[in-house]
C-alpha cells in the first residue's frame, strides 16, 4: 500500500521525501521494486504461490466450480502436486474461489417498508421502578408444524425489572 503511495506521487515529491515522511526503508521500497520487475527475487513462498495458483483454478474450473478445499487438495495430490490443505485454503481465499454450499439457505428478517411499524409504547425508556411494570418482545421466527414464520427481531422476551 505504501509502495502504491509512492509510486503514486514519486514523480511530484521523490521518493526520498515521501519515505522521511512514511515509516517505511527505502531498501524496503527498492526491494519490492526490484521483484515487480524479477519475480525469481521473490521469497520461495510466493514463487510457489505464483506455480499452484493457476494449478488449483483449473481444478477448481474442471470440476464445473464446486470444488471446495478439500476436493481441490485431494485432486491435486492425486495428480501428484503435493501441497499443503492449509496452502489451498489460503490460495482460494485470496483468488476468491468457493465450492458449493450444500443445505438451504439460511432465512433472515426481510423489512417490508410497505408495513406500518408498531408504535414504540416506552419510547425506548427501558428503565422500570417495580416488577412486572414492563415486558417487552423481539421475535425473529416462531416453529410451527407448517414450518418457520417471521415475525422481526432476534427472539427475545423479558420481563424488565427482574434479574
Amino acid at each position: 500500500m505504501m509502495v502504491s503511495f509512492i509510486d503514486g506521487h514519486r514523480d511530484e515529491y521523490g521518493v526520498e521525501p515521501i519515505r522521511a515522511v512514511l515509516p517505511i526503508a527505502p531498501s524496503t521500497y527498492y526491494e519490492h521494486k526490484a521483484r515487480e520487475a524479477d519475480p525469481s527475487r521473490l521469497p520461495r513462498r510466493a514463487q510457489r504461490d505464483l506455480e499452484l495458483k493457476p494449478e488449483i483454478e483449473r481444478v477448481w474450473r474442471e470440476n464445473f466450480e464446486v470444488y471446495g478445499v478439500r476436493k481441490v487438495w485431494l485432486q491435486l495430490n492425486r495428480e501428484g502436486i503435493e501441497v499443503a490443505r492449509c496452502t489451498v485454503k489460503r490460495l482460494m481465499r485470496e483468488m476468491g474461489l468457493t465450492g458449493a454450499v450444500r443445505g438451504r439457505k439460511t432465512k433472515t428478517t426481510v423489512v417490508n417498508p410497505a408495513l406500518a411499524c408498531p408504535a414504540d409504547r416506552v419510547n425506548r425508556n427501558f428503565q422500570v421502578r417495580r416488577p412486572n411494570a414492563l415486558w417487552v418482545s423481539d421475535l425473529t421466527y416462531v416453529a410451527t408444524w407448517r414450518g418457520f414464520h417471521g415475525c422481526g427481531g432476534r427472539g427475545q422476551l423479558r420481563q424488565l425489572g427482574h434479574p
